[in-house]
């Protein structure tokens, strides 16, 4: 059933998304002193006691501009900031003069399993196979500089545990846990065979967390608090109608208000929020009237419906969409309503900084290696928009912000995440050269990022 279902989405293209990290009280891991083996070519693995960064110029993430200092990182945490700090006896000691310190980058809208998969790879396997896909995605996020990645869909709960317990490498993970879809909906990526489909069935994509079919006030807060006891970080709901779906126009609107309400409602009594899938403007007034405290896309928004944003104080997690080299492979109905996204792409950016919305960064990159590689070239892309600072800031403070509305439930409570402080946990990236003046610097990792850390640990350094 399930392959035969799978081998179905070939023909219409999945749009799922993955995420998710199961809930744990340590997720330090154990990691021995110095290198410790490859990861790729261009990859090590190194952890320290004490690493000293001297000589660097520091963009800390929230303000502009550089300033120079020491960074001492001990442990997972960074220790101490300031002008000639003495080096702790043992230290790795790295000479970063003429290399910028930034924040390890947030990619706040993230699809492990699906971000290099192809569909006929998950047409043809199972779920180890899936997880082994997400494994490598991540590891090659990491190799990016993205030290942290929120998750907005899919079966993402093993691959985030994993990361926290050391067995896999990769960005630390805020797990969405499957999207909870109505019938028809945005992720409802059943064959019309497989319906109409017994009350208390489940489709084997609900068994392997790729989705939830939620319709009604019941089953809504049952997969809610589902996904809650499975560690989800947010919840995501599918309140619109999407692009690679099979069965939704672009311009509808879904969940009822009443389903709405209880998926925020049990959401908030966990301590987190809602975020949703909505592109038109009416799908995403239904979000913020409902209790989402972030939209993803809104590309169909008007300049009414972003001051809703303003006035309600929800963020507006958008993608720079464009009809470029980065667009999706679709196909002609698909196409149709792409053209919509990628025409309001413009309008809502501007109207948006204009307006001093809370705006995040993410990429939602699926299906495609060569697409998911050029990471870092989709964040430079904001350029067009916003000034290079304005676009580090935010993929690493501003991003950090939005994350912290996991607040209760957070797996990283032990400091910050997107800064370049004392306390905030050490993810940082030194750049051969000045992103704030050269932002496109960040869209070759391999040949400008000299050093990549996360958690303290260095997992690339090429420095003479």
């Amino acid at each position: 059933m399930k392959n035969c279902t799978l081998t179905g989405l070939l023909c219409t293209t999945m749009a799922i998304s993955p995420t998710v990290i199961l809930a744990h009280e340590d997720n330090h891991a154990v990691i021995p002193a110095g290198v410790v083996g490859e990861i790729e070519t261009t990859m090590i693995k190194m952890r320290f006691d004490n690493v000293l960064i001297r000589g660097a110029q520091i963009f800390n993430g929230c303000d502009d501009g550089v300033t120079e200092a020491d960074v001492l990182v001990s442990g997972q945490l960074i220790s101490e900031i300031g002008p000639d700090i003495a080096t702790p006896e043992g230290a790795f000691e790295i000479d970063a003069e003429g290399y910028t310190l930034i924040p390890g980058l947030i990619d706040n809208h993230w699809h492990g399993v699906f971000a290099e998969a192809t569909i006929g790879q998950l047409a043809l396997t199972g779920e180890g196979y899936w997880n082994l896909l997400a494994a490598r995605a991540s590891n090659n996020a990491l190799a990016r500089g993205f030290t942290t990645l929120r998750d907005t869909a899919g079966p993402m709960f093993d691959i985030a545990r994993a990361t926290d317990e050391g067995l896999i490498d990769g960005p630390r993970i805020f797990p969405s846990g499957p999207a909870l879809s109505i019938t028809a909906g945005h992720q409802d990526f059943r064959m019309t065979t497989d319906v109409p489909q017994a009350a208390g069935d489940l489709h084997s994509f609900e068994r392997g967390n790729m989705f939830y079919i939620t319709d009604g006030v019941p089953d809504v807060l049952k997969r809610t608090r589902e996904n809650l006891m499975q560690g989800a970080t947010q919840i995501k709901l599918m309140a619109g109608g999407g692009v690679t779906s099979a069965y939704d126009p672009i311009h509808t609107v879904q969940f009822t208000d009443e389903e709405f309400r209880a998926a925020v409602e049990a959401t908030e009594a966990w301590g987190t929020y809602v975020t949703t899938h909505a592109i038109n403007d009416d799908a995403v007034r239904h979000s913020i009237e409902n209790g989402a405290r972030s939209v993803e896309h809104a590309h169909m928004s008007t300049r009414e419906t972003l001051q809703m944003f303003k006035d309600n104080d929800v963020w507006l997690s958008m993608q720079p969409f464009l009809d470029d080299e980065d667009a999706p492979a679709l196909n002609d109905f698909q196409k149709a309503k792409y053209k919509f996204v990628t025409d309001g792409t413009d309008f809502v950016y501007r109207t948006a900084k204009e307006l001093g919305l809370k705006i995040a960064f993410g990429t939602d990159t699926l299906f495609s290696a060569d697409l998911a590689e050029r990471q870092g070239a989709v964040l430079a892309k904001l350029e067009r928009w916003f000034t290079p600072y304005e676009t580090l800031k935010m993929a690493t403070c501003d991003n950090a912000e939005l994350l912290k509305m996991s607040d209760l439930v957070t797996p990283y409570p032990l400091g910050p995440l997107g800064v370049i402080e004392e306390g905030a946990y050490a993810d940082m990236i030194l750049v051969d050269g000045n992103p704030l003046e050269d932002l496109q610097l960040i869209s070759d990792p391999k040949e400008n990022f000299g050093m990549i850390m996360k958690d303290g640990v260095i997992y690339k350094f090429d420095m003479e």
